[in-house]
């Protein structure tokens, strides 16, 4: 099949959605199916690569403001951005067009599934609840936008149950229209082999440093939780709320034993997560949970949040251990069960080992090959 799949963000940004099409697209053109990527440029400009042998097309996206002077500059810019999407398109005539996490890129593949009369299916990576920026709490437009796309769309799918019941409760999909298709993980990610730089026992979570991911409640748990002097807690990865992070620790008296090594490459991500005593995951609202599931790739006990979708797949107890980030002593209570219970750490430690071998990228292929299969062959008879 022809296979366009339309992201809000693609390589070289990093992030869950990302990590998820790419993927995706590498598996799907490895079964022998035709991929392109269609992704937003945040520039505004246009241009085509190739990445992994498959095409990739930077598109822009401009949308309407209120102001006057954004509406006129949408209007000098959207003739082109048109013009550039509908080349994309001929170029590839898919057979689908898959939106993955609905906003610009959304807008402009619902209107050119319309348009050709493509089948458009919809993916939500739980960006109408992990917004920092609240985009579809103020926008009309993006939330006009993503009800037509869902009421439009052939099928839809979510990255857990928890982000298809929001599409449900405040955009109006249907019920029992949206299916749950689980994240993946490479089981075979080269770590880096060195010997780690952290030299003690240490607590670690990874992530882009900003409010929705909990971090600065890790460091209030960690200070609560009493654990032994030589137990360090380190926190992988940029972002805005890094020198906040460093205050607070000051502040809790933990600041001598709070690393953070900033961005990291994806070899050093793996083997800080390997030598880690405990993995924590404590997002205020996690759609889906990839985390957990490099952590458990890892070899490494994990302790997830209760907001979000890891309850949807993490067995509290059995392969890792659930608690609130927002109830300070619940997650340090975790702390220092694990800390404490070197049985404890192993026996999760070995379920999660075995548990991650159900989240390959081959399992979310096969979930969107049936669903394209199925559409397009609805397309055909319709």
């Amino acid at each position: 099949m022809r296979i366009a799949l339309a992201t809000s963000s693609y390589a070289p940004h990093v992030g869950g959605v990302e990590e998820h099409v790419r993927n995706v697209a590498r598996t799907l053109r490895e079964r022998g199916h035709d991929v392109v990527v269609w992704t937003i440029d945040r520039e505004g400009g246009h241009g085509v690569r190739d990445l992994d042998g498959i095409a990739v097309w930077d598109l822009p996206a401009p949308l309407p403001a209120r102001s006057f002077r954004s509406m006129l500059h949408f209007a000098l810019r959207l003739p082109r951005a048109a013009l550039q999407w509908r080349s994309a398109f001929r170029a590839h005539r898919p057979d689908v067009i898959h939106v993955q996490c609905f906003g610009p890129n959304g807008t402009y593949s619902r209107a050119l599934a319309g348009l050709t009369h493509t089948p458009l299916i919809v993916s939500t990576h739980g960006e109408t609840l992990a917004d920092d920026n609240a985009v579809f709490s103020r926008s009309r437009l993006a939330v006009g936008s993503l009800r037509r796309g869902l009421a439009e769309a052939a099928a839809v799918t979510g990255c857990s149950l928890v982000a298809i019941d929001d599409l449900v409760a405040r955009f109006g999909l249907q019920q029992g229209r949206g299916v749950v298709v689980f994240n993946g993980i490479d089981l075979d990610e080269p770590a880096d082999d060195t010997k780690p730089e952290i030299d003690a026992r240490y607590i670690a979570a990874i992530g882009r440093v900003q409010r929705v991911k909990g971090f600065d409640l890790l460091v209030r748990a960690f200070a609560r939780a009493d654990l032994p002097r030589d137990v360090l807690l380190v926190i992988g990865g940029g972002g805005p709320e890094l020198d906040s992070l460093r205050a607070l620790a000051e502040d809790l008296g933990v600041g001598d034993r709070l690393v953070l090594p900033g961005w990291l490459e994806r070899p050093r991500v793996l083997n800080v997560q390997r030598e880690a005593l405990v993995g924590v995951v404590p997002s205020r609202f996690e759609a889906f949970g990839i985390a957990v599931l490099e952590f458990w790739r890892a070899g490494t006990p994990v302790v997830t949040t209760t907001h979000g979708g890891p309850p949807e797949f993490v067995h509290d107890g059995e392969d890792g251990l659930l608690a609130d980030p927002e109830n300070e002593e619940q997650l340090a209570a975790a702390l220092r069960r694990l800390v404490s219970s070197s049985a404890e750490r192993e026996s999760l430690a070995a379920a999660g080992s075995a548990r991650v071998t159900d989240f390959t990228w081959d399992r979310v292929a096969d979930a969107y090959e049936g669903i394209y299969e199925r559409v397009a062959s609805a397309h055909r008879r319709g």
